[in-house]
């Protein structure tokens, strides 16, 4: 069996790659109905399926990889990605971009499935480093992809974005093939097929209204349709769910006070997180005439934005040994306070760029202690059989709050505008909206970590043995 770092690094790896996918065409973002000869509603696809198919392939493959295997599970994603951005690099119209970025953001699901793995195969005592260590890859990722993405962007065709995702994903299987052990622990039973689909019809439905309500309309009849129809679905999945004999998630388990106050304290998180991933890019890009930008270059802005992903990464040692010793709830407790921190000083202080860099550190501290534990909260309190699907539960979580942020943020800053040069940009007082709203919820996710109970339930199965 190969060495037990070696094993970590491989799957750190891959989870940066999964990562790096989400900040891969931002660069491009605007330019996209220019480059493929579309409109801006039709380009706006190029995010929204990466989205949507993350939240859909996530949990499913957690599932997947409990009951066939999760390396096999991961090699599958890998190779979706791979194939995904070689579709995309070969396109040059709208239709070849989408569904390449469909395939890429299955890869999202190798993070939760990743950590599941550490559980399986190292030591008890390098558990938490590890996981710690593979959580930070979700910022570390995005923080080094973007000015990378920048500099592509910058000086080679766009279409080299797309090869160079290929190439890492090629990689990255090599690598996961050659040094990732064989599952060798599985779940019984059939996979759910219905509650697959059940799952998938209701996300696709809340999270395209979430996603789409600004540029469609709140209230107009296909956001409504689509937001409490897929509402309407996923509570009938939620009451099939219960009564059949092998579901798709364990939603008793996940119904454990440990279980659902991290996934809702997760959901907040993720909501903090974007907030600043909306905000802070646009404050340091627009224009200093404009009175609330810093006129900085795309790739100045990301290098100011970079420190938070380093942050997490620095963190992930000491995220381990903290959690040995004290506990995974302080460190989501630390990390919620660390993003109040955070917006509660970009509202007194955020007229130098300096300031900018400041609070996203602290955002860097706050979702390196908070992405630490939540796995680690969840694998104390499920059977080990269930470990993929239910940190699938907790990314799905995640993703649901950093996709209401990007809606709501986005909505904040449309709604407060003043022409500059013929176009409308945001106002001073709208960032400052979004950042009251970034403290509250931060504020909220604090509370909620404050309600994990600290002791395991006895009645509790106990999480090192497979049902």
């Amino acid at each position: 069996m190969p060495r037990q770092g070696a094993i970590v690094a491989v799957l750190a790896i891959a989870g940066m790659a999964s990562s790096f996918m989400f900040t891969l065409v931002v660069p491009i973002q605007a330019k996209l109905p220019e480059l493929l000869d579309a409109s801006r509603d039709d380009t706006a696809w190029v995010i929204t399926s990466t989205l949507l198919a993350s939240a859909v392939i996530t949990p499913i493959a957690g599932r997947l990889g409990d009951m066939y295997g999760k390396r096999r599970i991961v090699l599958v994603l890998l190779a979706l990605l791979v194939l995904g951005s070689v579709i995309a690099a070969l396109s040059t119209g709208i239709i070849g971009v989408i569904v390449g970025r469909t395939l890429q953001g299955a890869v999202s699901g190798v993070i939760p499935l990743g950590i599941s793995i550490l559980r399986d195969v190292l030591h008890e005592k390098r558990v938490d480093p590890a996981i710690a260590l593979i959580s930070a890859t979700l910022g570390v990722g995005g923080a080094i992809g973007l000015p990378i993405s920048a500099i592509v962007t910058q000086y080679a065709d766009w279409h080299v974005l797309f090869w160079l995702a290929a190439g890492l994903g090629a990689v990255v299987f090599v690598l996961v093939l050659w040094i990732v052990p064989v599952s060798v622990l599985r779940t019984a039973g059939r996979f759910d097929l219905l509650g697959a689909a059940g799952l998938s019809v209701g996300l696709i439905g809340v999270l395209l209204a979430v996603s789409r309500g600004n540029e469609w309309g709140w209230t107009s009849p296909a956001i409504l349709g689509c937001g409490l129809g897929g509402l309407l679905v996923l509570g009938l999945w939620g009451w099939y769910q219960l009564r059949v004999p092998d579901p798709l998630l364990d939603l008793r388990t996940a119904a454990r006070p440990a279980v659902l106050f991290t996934n809702i304290s997760s959901v907040a998180m993720g909501f903090a997180l974007f907030t600043s991933s909306v905000a802070f890019p646009q404050m340091l890009e627009l224009p200093v005439e404009t009175d609330a930008g810093f006129g900085l270059s795309l790739v100045a802005a990301s290098l100011i934005v970079m420190p938070s992903g380093l942050v997490m990464m620095v963190l992930s040692p000491l995220s381990g040994r903290l959690s040995r010793t004290f506990g995974p709830k302080l460190l989501l407790v630390l990390g919620a306070i660390a993003l109040v921190a955070a917006y509660s000083f970009t509202l007194l202080f955020v007229s130098e760029v300096w300031h900018i860099l400041v609070a996203n550190i602290l955002i860097g501290f706050g979702i390196g202690f908070g992405y630490a534990a939540m796995p680690m909260l969840i694998m104390r309190s499920v059977p080990q059989s269930e470990t993929g699907a239910s940190n699938g539960l907790n990314a799905l979580c995640r993703a649901l709050g950093t996709s209401t942020a990007a809606a709501v943020i986005a909505a904040v800053l449309a709604g407060n505008t003043r022409p500059f040069e013929g176009v409308p940009i945001p106002t001073a007082d709208a960032f400052h909206l979004a950042f009251v709203l970034g403290g509250l919820v931060a504020l909220f996710a604090l509370v909620v970590a404050l309600l994990i109970p600290s002791r395991r339930d006895p009645h509790e199965a106990h999480p090192s043995l497979p049902h």
